[in-house]
């Protein structure tokens, strides 16, 4: 397993970390301990939930898995979307954070996090107040590193700059949509995460299955897949990604790897890239992803893998959430 700096930070993080968003909704307890034991045994030690995922059960079923184990994890979760209909049920408030880290820790059953993120960016609180918060929580020792996600490039340079401005420790990553589908952090995130030393963690790096190759039409959706389990997924099944998934499919297949591994390297060796996280309902999933951890695209193949997927840097992202 190939271990990364997070960004200018000296925390060491897998090239292929565990998502975890399934963890108790497509995939049971049982199921879901055999995952987070596996990954840890094959050397995966970045694992990454949020205090939302399948209501809270994620954090809980994690927080079982890890004892006795909880040194081998960098153990990641989230706040900030809602998570209840109260009115600080959300948000990056003072209030809601420190409410909400300390209920992530009583499910995950450890005394500290060691990265912990904003969910998305909160328009209706003061930075200042955010990262104060945050500050306050690294201080304490139950946070140890503090990143955003779903920020846009703006958004993130001013908190960098807020934090430096104050003296208050800083984010050190940001998690966005980023994959051969969705090229759009190109744009203006990945220019200033590099400048500015932040460790990029994609989430969808497979497109909800679709760089895997197993959606042959917006309307058949195999058994089990995200299309068939959540029907608003379907909505992500365009004509052109789906195009795009059967275009890696036959660049694997000339590669010698599965679609998912070849798509996993490549987002891998992009530039500011410090871990990526993939979902798994099964051990057997984990195991065939680790393949992209090992290989090596050469300057060929990452020129073909840019050329077909060129069109996916502009236009909309694949996923963005926000609070309305």
């Amino acid at each position: 397993m190939q271990y990364r700096n997070l960004g200018n930070s000296g925390l060491k993080v897998s090239a292929l970390g565990l998502g975890t968003n399934a963890f108790g909704k497509r995939a049971d307890e049982a199921a879901s301990q055999s995952v987070i034991h596996l990954a840890l045994d094959r050397g995966i030690n970045f694992i990454d939930t949020a205090n939302i995922y399948a209501a809270t059960e994620s954090e809980r079923i994690i927080g079982l898995a890890l004892q006795g184990r909880r040194q081998e994890a960098v153990l990641a979760t989230k706040a900030g979307l809602p998570c209840g209909p109260g009115i600080h049920d959300r948000g990056s408030s003072r209030h809601h954070l420190m409410r909400e880290l300390e209920s992530s820790l009583r499910r995950l059953r450890t005394d500290y996090v060691d990265l912990y993120q904003i969910h998305t960016f909160d328009p209706n609180t003061p930075l200042e107040e955010t990262l104060r918060t945050l500050d306050d929580m690294v201080r304490s020792g139950k946070v140890r590193y503090i990143g955003a996600s779903n920020y846009a490039a703006w958004e993130l340079m001013k908190a960098l700059g807020t934090s430096e401005r104050l003296g208050l420790n800083r984010y050190v990553s940001t998690q966005t949509s980023y994959s051969l589908a969705d090229r759009t952090p190109e744009a203006e995130l990945v220019p200033m995460c590099l400048d500015q030393g932040v460790g990029i963690i994609p989430y969808f790096p497979l497109a909800g299955g679709i760089l895997t190759g197993k959606y042959a039409s917006p309307s058949a959706s195999p058994s089990g897949s995200r299309a068939d389990t959540d029907p608003g997924f379907t909505r992500f099944l365009t004509g052109d990604r789906i195009t795009l998934g059967e275009r890696v499919a036959a660049l694997a297949e000339q590669a010698g790897c599965t679609p998912a591994v070849l798509s996993l390297s490549w987002l891998m060796q992009r530039p500011a890239v410090a871990t990526v996280i993939v979902g798994a309902t099964s051990a057997q999933q984990v195991e065939a992803n680790l393949a992209s951890a090992e290989l090596q695209l050469s300057a060929e193949q990452i020129h073909e893998l840019d050329a077909l997927s060129d069109p996916q840097r502009y236009g909309e992202p694949f996923a963005v959430y926000r609070l309305t």
